[in-house]
């Protein structure tokens, strides 16, 4: 129940705030538009939800800092630490593809690393807000990051195809 509150929220943000916006500038950018906002609402899912019914007790639990060694958990074998490696910087790497698209391939590669940095950042620092039993961790924003960079190479090495597939979207061809 606490996710469904999230996702109506996301749900009703999507139809009245951006759908129509995003229609009026054409089917390519409804189309990528779209799919960062669905990529992000899974990013949300998976890190930070649930959010709205997690605010009232924000302040009912102590914070915990970030972890600033990185790799820590590799080095001393804790955990899982290689799922979760591989999982962090998969989370990212639609980012990096993505978010050039968003704006019509003319985002430059620092720029779309240092907004996948900052995603990755808030997301670091809100998850000990939001559920007291998550920490955060300084390998994450690097393998974070890391997922953004190899994102960026794949939109590189794939624009001739998406932006012959956005302008046959844009001209209205099948």
């Amino acid at each position: 129940m606490k996710y469904l509150i999230d996702f109506l929220a996301l749900a009703l943000l999507y139809a009245f705030a951006f759908f129509g916006k995003w229609r009026k500038q054409g089917r390519d950018r409804l189309l990528v538009n779209t799919l960062m906002y669905v990529y992000l609402s899974f990013v949300l899912y998976f890190t930070l939800m649930p959010v709205l019914a997690s605010l009232p007790f924000v302040l009912d639990h102590s914070y915990t800092p970030m972890n600033l060694v990185p790799f820590i958990d590799v080095s001393l074998g804790r955990g899982d630490f290689f799922r979760q490696i591989l999982l962090n910087i998969l989370m990212t790497v639609p980012f990096g593809f993505l978010y050039p698209l968003t704006r019509n391939g003319a985002a430059k590669f620092w720029e779309t690393v240092f907004l996948c940095f900052l995603m990755s950042l808030g997301i670091e620092l809100l998850q000990p807000l939001l559920h007291g039993f998550r920490s955060s961790d300084i390998t994450d924003l690097i393998t974070n990051g890391t997922g953004g960079i190899l994102g960026y190479g794949l939109f590189v090495l794939f624009r001739p195809v998406t932006d012959r597939v956005l302008d046959r979207l844009r001209r209205g061809k099948k």
